[in-house]
């Protein structure tokens, strides 16, 4: 398999991050984001949304969304429930983080460490705006996490992965990731999985 994607990009890095636990071999092609390589004619073709990541499977079928990509790898094995209530718990939890969590604390941490953004009151004002919302996400997944370990059944899944990606870097964006204990000890649980591999790590 092939996994197209921007090395910073948390969306790729859950990919990768099951890929390791899962001890599947692929290979990495970084797709320059910032110099419109996803907007190519050749990329297109693989994703007409032109965005990253995307999962060229064995098949030449190509697989964008980061979350339908851990859903297709998970099946069958440890990181994809077997009872229908904690899959739905799941996909709750990745509906979650793509509704809530990802738009406020993926954007500002690419707006502050990544892309950088113009120091103007009108940027200023938007950045606040998805630090709040992004608090708001942070303090959601806090009181879940108050008497429980992982996101869904108790058990490390693609939930906590999807979740995982861009919390532990959420501080990249402004966000004080030691005002969330709960949090902060669900990350370090995550970190302590097997095959764990950091967002640095490309292969």
């Amino acid at each position: 398999m092939i996994l197209y994607d921007y090395p910073k990009s948390g969306n790729g890095y859950k990919i990768r991050l099951l890929l390791s636990h899962l001890q599947i071999p692929y290979k990495y092609t970084s797709v320059d984001i910032l110099e419109g390589a996803t907007r190519t004619a050749e990329f297109l073709l693989k994703n007409p949304n032109g965005q990253i990541p995307v999962l060229e499977l064995d098949d030449g079928t190509f697989l964008p969304e980061s979350n339908a990509v851990l859903y297709y790898l998970a099946q069958g094995s440890e990181y994809w429930p077997t009872t229908k209530i904690e899959q739905a718990q799941v996909l709750q939890w990745m509906f979650f983080e793509q509704y809530s969590h990802e738009p406020n604390i993926a954007t500002a941490r690419f707006w502050v460490s990544i892309a950088g953004m113009k120091d103007s009151a009108f940027d200023r004002e938007l950045l606040a705006q998805k630090q709040q919302k992004g608090n708001q996400a942070l303090s959601v997944m806090e009181s879940h996490l108050r008497n429980r370990n992982y996101f869904a059944g108790n058990a490390y899944s693609i939930a906590d992965i999807a979740l995982y990606a861009y919390t532990h870097v959420a501080e990249e964006g402004g966000f004080e990731l030691s005002s969330y204990p709960t949090v902060t000890q669900w990350l370090e649980r995550v970190r302590t999985q097997p095959g764990h591999v950091t967002i640095n790590q490309l292969k």
